[in-house]
């Protein structure tokens, strides 16, 4: 689980730096529409100013693993773990809400202090991060933010964390971001 929290904290004090490299290590796929979803989760309201999300983000993945969140949604689908982003005010330099649970068939019987959304259907450039973890996922968004020619949406962007993810130096995150057509 540290090894979690020092990839949560880096991931979102890199949300933090104007900076950006440039990077190798995620290959980006086509435009693909992905129809609509819906994910039950724990979430906080934040923002990447004065490095607000590493705080609120560390502290919302610790919720997460620490009080086995996974194990109380109710209607899951399966067991791979969304960081959806959504709610931005205006970019990703803005106050956005991060959400992380678990896709699920219905959204009735939300768990008090849990959230629900369903994410619309929308076209999604993919990136699929591949290799040792956390590195590979924090290559993939410093390659997201340093894309001037990706049209986002910022309606919703979102992580998935599969049983890939857990693989060691061969671990694979998908990055979906909503973009226009």
């Amino acid at each position: 689980m540290k090894r979690f929290q020092f990839f949560l904290l880096t991931a979102s004090l890199l949300f933090s730096i104007k900076a950006i490299s440039q990077t190798k290590n995620s290959k980006t796929m086509n435009n693909q529409i992905i129809e609509k979803f819906s994910v039950i989760g724990i979430s906080v309201r934040t923002t990447n100013e004065n490095g607000q999300s590493a705080k609120d983000i560390e502290a919302l993945w610790g919720k997460f693993w620490g009080e086995e969140i996974q194990n109380q949604i109710p209607n899951k689908i399966k067991d791979d773990i969304y960081a959806v982003y959504t709610d931005y005010e205006t970019d990703f330099n803005g106050p956005y809400t991060l959400i992380i649970g678990l896709t699920v068939n219905t959204l009735e019987n939300i768990p008090e202090d849990f959230v629900g959304i369903t994410i619309k259907k929308n076209t999604y450039q993919k990136y699929v991060s591949k290799g040792k973890m956390p590195k590979a996922v924090l290559a993939t968004w410093m390659e997201i933010w340093q894309n001037k020619d990706l049209n986002r949406t910022y309606n919703a962007d979102f992580t998935v964390h599969g049983k890939k993810y857990y693989d060691g130096e061969n671990a694979e995150v998908e990055t979906f971001i909503s973009v226009k057509e």
